[in-house]
């Protein structure tokens, strides 16, 4: 399994990959705001334990299993914001608080959040009674 770290640098390498056709060192680097050096050694890291294959100067490709791990981080961090909207979250705060907690979730609880959101989406009214309560002033 993946450390959180790990997860980070897969997911802005699948992001890449399906936005730009590739993910350079530079890429990874500037996404994450992190130095080159830094990739260099993860994907490295990342290339040992088969997430990706990666060539020196020829740049990298996830294998299989970084594919699949990469798109069920994208689709967490993705259901993540969409729960933070839904309960009423304010813009500005949810990409920060979304990194603040993707890692620390149980696939478990990500799973309750997602069926969370599923309850709320199927019957917008919901959403807006939640929002309601909390337009209640304080007693």
């Amino acid at each position: 399994m993946p450390t959180p770290s790990m997860e980070d640098y897969i997911e802005q390498i699948f992001i890449l990959i399906n936005k730009k056709g590739y993910a350079r060192v530079s890429d990874i680097a500037e996404a994450l705001s992190v130095h080159p050096s830094s990739v260099t050694k993860m994907v490295q890291k990342l290339d040992r334990d088969e997430y990706l294959v990666y060539e020196r100067y020829r740049g990298l490709m996830l294998t299989s299993k970084g594919k699949k791990i990469g798109k069920r981080l994208v689709e967490r961090h993705t259901l993540l914001e969409e729960f933070l909207r839904v309960i009423g979250v304010k813009e500005e705060h949810i990409y920060e608080d979304v990194e603040g907690i993707e890692h620390h979730l149980s696939w478990d609880s990500i799973d309750r959040i997602a069926d969370l959101v599923d309850y709320f989406n199927e019957k917008p009214e919901r959403a807006e009674a939640l929002r309601a309560l909390q337009q209640k002033p304080a007693e």
